[in-house]
């Protein structure tokens, strides 16, 4: 094979042989195939750019050409027959060329400076031409060369332009000669437009079909000169790859050697230089270190009057210039507060009372700042004394100041300028002294009688609730229809005399719901219904009473009535134009349900739940109305509306398990069994209703009861596979294997699935049946080929025989099983290329038998087959790993994780196979690429684990089993790290919540939950047998590094 690169770029590829084949031969192919002739055709090796010999008979081998050489083919472009002309050194243009500035031609040989005519142009312009460049610029170029004339000449030459009417040097054109103004004079016409576009369109067309060939000369160009001078990190390239292989003693030694050398950190330690510090520099760090509390007397001075001290007369080390930050802040803060017209000054209080509530003395500084607010507040309260916030604003800021005496003066000031205002009278109340509060507030109620805020403020000023009480109710004279002193005086009176004054209350406040309530709650039966009557008469609009009124029925156990007051309520209320929020009465449902009422939110849900729905929304929004209950915690409300969405889809199987899944989490027993035997009564074809009924009842301990349900199933739906192997289930679980197996049998003979014949052949393997667990191994795979389980098991059962033999010292019958097991595994690979548990048993069985690199070539075969398969990838590396290739590991590892980049088993190994310094950085690329995957939350928890970090530890493997209930590989690490660091509290939940979950994979888990002395045990068990072998393979890893 040689490659051949023509001067168009794409590479031609020739099947011959360098040692057969001549130097013509090779021309006349490439003269076949791209029709350049052999006479034309000049061929280069294109690593040392080396011409090949003009002998054509030579061949190509002995003129350096191998196998995989590439060629380069140079096809020279001559003009018509003519040989190539030689090119002409290129020569500077200097003629032409300006020259600089300030030049005198032949100065440095001594010639002196002179000027011509063509350095200052012709004496007169032809006036019928046009004016040319040269022209222009002055007279010829060859003038000032010695070629023109001078003086008297140069005179009568230019009469004899003037009597041709033209100058010839006008003609003259330093680019194009005498020739351009040959026809400057004449007009350009359509034939000269017409000539140009012609001859412009010719150009293109020349210039397009040569646009191939130059560049594909110019690309030959530029790959040869990379070829000739390539880059540095081209060079470089293949020892950058090879870094890879370094190891940290390699590195950790390149470090050692350029600790001696000219490495960055010795050029920066080789050229530190030290530099004495200035005196300045000293001082100020000395004056910012120093700490002083006196003030420089000019600023206060400027701040007793009002003014600022100039910064350049302010000194730096005190403070002054902190405090003048200060006090501009502030200034500017009550500027912004405060709008100065006419002299009059307007102020926002509240603007006022929320800065001083957030001012704090802390220092001397702020002493100007007080005496600045002192003096606006008091401008304040004397422009507009009869302004109440005013007054409190002052009277908080002497209290701020510590001046509580004056703070009291100003505000009975305002009390006395303001008594018609309660906030007055309450910042009074606070300030004064317990003793005198009372008083206070007496003289603010005498002046505001119908305050309710002073006469609640009076009750609290009592210590007993008989004079609280007492207070209130003389509020009460003056204010009799406030529902807040009505509330206050409830609370304080007991049941009899609370009752009475309801009894006023709602007299005095007709229109409030809460007091006809409360009033409807301490009343008996018969007079609960007259008041709730007559609050229905009062308030017709108000939904709370109907609720009330039901509530009070089941209360009373007449619980026939609840459904018919909310349905004659939501009627009545419709009439007096009530919109019925279907949200808002679901609300209303859920309280009545923590109220205890549970017939009032079922009679709520059955008459709302429908309101405003679509009638082909109905089955999804009920049950998304459901499912939120559910997660609220209101499970009455969630079975009323699924009570009710069966009543209306009575053959959904869908809303038939949703209602069953509720009762199993939190219903009873009895419940769930109520309500299953009415599921399969609407829908007698549902298979897993008749299930859930016979599992729950084999649960329960209720063994005859779940072989009832079975049969009554099987009558139901007579030719159900599910049902024949539930049926199978609860005999083999329950050790009746002959019960088991003859119904297999009835199953077989019916025509039962590939399932049938695996539960048949594992019936037998649990009995213990050798031959007879063949025979129907061999049955069923005749039946299903395709069918990889049956192969499997197989293959299985000739390896169980194998370790057998060698348990009984017979080698050579070893030998024969393992030779069957492959033969087995072999024959299943042909009808099942796609199943990975085939190609991993096989190469399981080839690591025993032959080494690794059998076990290479298979998995190579089986990811060919089954590509990007991480399952695959990953027993690659663990084989390579197990015999300490750990660089090949290394590299399989990163293939895997480009050709699978989101997978989490091999993200979770790849952390394990690192050094411990580098797993931080691999979880973090782990999940970046696989966040929920409980693989990797696994494999982060375990460093958790092992930094000791449990709380840390405990979340992640509690998200890792969250995610994957079924894996019990998770379960087991989560029930081990309780064991290690957990209470016992901790670990009887890991086993509850496991139990519950009840997993049925994972790579270990099913190792020892598949093997036959295990097959009957609980979930329990197994957990904590999978728990025992995850420490010996620790122990062992451990040994092994050791």
């Amino acid at each position: 094979m040689v490659f051949i690169v023509p001067p168009t770029g794409k590479i031609l590829s020739l099947d011959i042989n360098p040692n057969t084949t001549t130097l013509h031969n090779l021309k006349l192919q490439i003269e076949q195939f791209h029709g350049i002739p052999i006479s034309h055709q000049r061929l280069f090796l294109s690593q040392s750019l080396r011409l090949l010999g003009d002998n054509d008979s030579l061949l190509i081998s002995n003129l350096g050409v191998g196998n995989y050489s590439t060629l380069t083919l140079h096809v020279p472009f001559y003009g018509g027959t003519q040989p190539p002309a030689v090119p002409k050194p290129p020569r500077f243009d200097f003629l032409n060329s300006k020259p600089p500035a300030n030049y005198v031609a032949g100065l440095g040989r001594g010639a002196t400076g002179f000027t011509t005519r063509s350095d200052i142009g012709p004496a007169r312009a032809a006036p019928d031409l046009p004016d040319r460049s040269a022209a222009a610029a002055g007279a010829a170029p060859g003038v000032g060369r010695g070629r023109g004339k001078g003086g008297e000449d140069a005179a009568e030459e230019d009469d004899e332009g003037e009597d041709k009417g033209y100058d010839e040097n006008q003609k003259f054109d330093e680019f194009e000669g005498n020739d351009v103004g040959l026809f400057a004079s004449a007009e350009y016409d359509e034939d000269d437009r017409e000539a140009d576009a012609v001859w412009e369109g010719i150009d293109k067309r020349m210039d397009s079909r040569r646009k191939d060939r130059r560049e594909a000369r110019l690309k030959q160009e530029i790959e040869k000169y990379r070829a000739s001078n390539p880059k540095i990190t081209e060079q470089f390239a293949d020892l950058k790859r090879k870094l890879y292989t370094l190891s940290t003693d390699d590195w950790q030694s390149l470090e050692k050697f350029e600790s001696g050398g000219y490495s960055s950190k010795n050029k920066k330690k080789r050229f530190e230089s030290f530099v004495p510090v200035p005196d300045t520099l000293l001082e100020k760090a000395r004056q910012e270190q120093e700490h002083v509390t006196a003030l420089d007397p000019k600023s206060r001075a400027a701040s007793a009057n009002g003014t600022e001290t100039p910064w350049s007369q302010t000194p730096v080390t005190d403070l002054t210039a902190v405090g003048e930050g200060r006090g501009t802040v502030l200034s500017l803060k009550l500027d912004r507060l405060s709008d100065s017209v006419s002299g009059m000054t307007n102020v926002d209080p509240k603007g006022y009372l929320t800065v001083l509530n957030s001012m704090k003395i802390t220092s001397d500084a702020e002493i100007s700042d007080f005496k600045k607010a002192r003096l606006l507040l008091k401008s304040v309260t004397q422009t507009n004394p009869k302004h109440p916030p005013g007054w409190i604003a002052a009277a908080r800021l002497e209290e701020l100041a510590g001046k509580l005496q004056v703070a009291r003066q100003l505000i009975q000031k305002g009390c006395e300028e303001c008594p018609k205002n309660e906030d007055v009278w309450l910042e009074a109340c606070r300030l004064a002294n317990p003793d005198e509060a009372k008083a206070v507030i007496a003289r603010g109620v005498k002046s505001i009688p119908t305050s309710v805020k002073l006469w609640m403020q009076a009750s609290k000023l009592e210590n007993d609730d008989m004079n609280r009480s007492r207070v209130l109710r003389k509020g009460l004279e003056h204010i009799p229809d406030s529902v807040r002193l009505w509330k206050a005086v409830v609370e304080l009176a007991n049941e009899e005399d609370a009752r009475l004054l309801l009894h006023r209350a709602v007299e005095c406040c007709p229109l409030h719901v809460e007091l006809w309530l409360a009033l409807a709650r301490l009343e008996t039966y018969d007079n609960a219904k007259k008041v709730l009557n007559r609050a229905r008469e009062r308030l017709p609009k108000e939904p709370a009473i109907w609720i009330t009124a039901a509530k009070l029925e089941e209360a009373n156990g007449n619980t026939s009535m609840v459904g018919k007051i909310i349905e004659r309520g939501i009627r009545a209320l419709q009439r007096e134009g009530v919109v019925i929020d279907r949200e808002a009465w679901m609300k209303e449902a859920e309280a009545a349900e923590r109220a205890g009422s549970v017939a009032t939110c079922q009679a709520i849900i059955h008459n709302t739940i429908g309101i405003g729905v679509e009638e082909e929304d109905r089955k999804r929004t009920w049950v998304a109305d459901a499912e939120e209950c559910k997660k609220r915690g209101s499970i009455e409300t969630a079975r009323a509306i699924y009570a009710h969405a069966l009543t209306v889809f009575l053959t959904k199987k869908s809303i038939w398990l949703k209602a069953a899944q509720l009762e199993r989490s939190h219903g009873t027993r009895e419940s769930l069994d109520a309500l299953l035997r009415k599921a399969v009564t609407y829908r007698p074809q549902a298979e897993v209703l008749w299930l859930m009924g016979a599992k729950e009842k084999w649960l329960a301990g209720d063994v005859p009861a779940a072989r009832a349900i079975l049969q009554e199933a099987y009558a139901a739906i007579p030719n159900s596979e599910e049902i024949w192997l539930a049926a199978f289930k609860l005999e083999f679980e329950n050790h009746e294997p002959e019960r088991a197996r003859m119904l297999l049998a009835k199953a077989r003979e019916r025509g039962g699935t590939e399932r049938v014949w695996m539960k048949s052949a594992i019936v037998e393997r649990e009995l213990g049946n050798i031959e007879e667990e063949r025979k129907l191994l061999n049955e069923g795979l005749k039946q299903f080929p395709s069918f990889y389980k049956l192969w499997l098991m197989l293959g299985q059962l000739e390896e169980r025989l194998a370790e057998a033999a060698k348990q009984q010292g017979q080698p050579e019958k070893q030998h024969a099983h393992k030779m069957e097991a492959k033969k087995v595994y072999d024959s299943g690979l042909k009808p099942c290329p796609n199943s990975v548990p085939l190609w991993l048993s096989l190469a399981n069985l080839e690591e025993e038998m032959s080494g690794l690199s059998k076990v290479r070539a298979i998995l190579i075969m089986a990811r060919k087959r089954n590509p990007q398969n991480p399952e695959l990838w990953l027993a690659a590396v663990r084989a390579e790993l197990k015999h300490g290739h750990k660089k090949e590991a290394d590299n399989l590892m990163a293939k895997a994780l480009q050709e699978c980049p989101n997978s989490g088993i091999l993200w979770a190994a790849s952390i394990e196979m690192v050094p411990r310094p580098q797993r931080r950085s691999k979880s973090m690329d782990a999940l970046k690429k696989c966040d929920h995957d409980p693989h990797v939350i696994a494999a982060v928890a375990k460093l958790f684990w092992i930094d000791r970090k449990v709380d840390k530890a405990r979340s992640w493997l509690n998200r890792a089993v969250t995610l994957a209930p079924d894996i019990g590989d998770f379960w087991a690490l989560c029930y081990k790290f309780e064991l290690q660091h957990g209470t016992e509290e901790n670990q009887k939940d890991v086993l509850k919540r496991c139990v519950a979950a009840e997993p049925k994979h994972g790579e270990k888990w099913q190792v020892i939950s598949k093997a036959v002395e295990n097959s009957h045990q609980p979930t329990e068990s197994i957990l904590k047998k999978v728990v025992i072998a995850l420490g010996k393979e620790e122990k062992a890893a451990e040994d092994s590094k050791h």
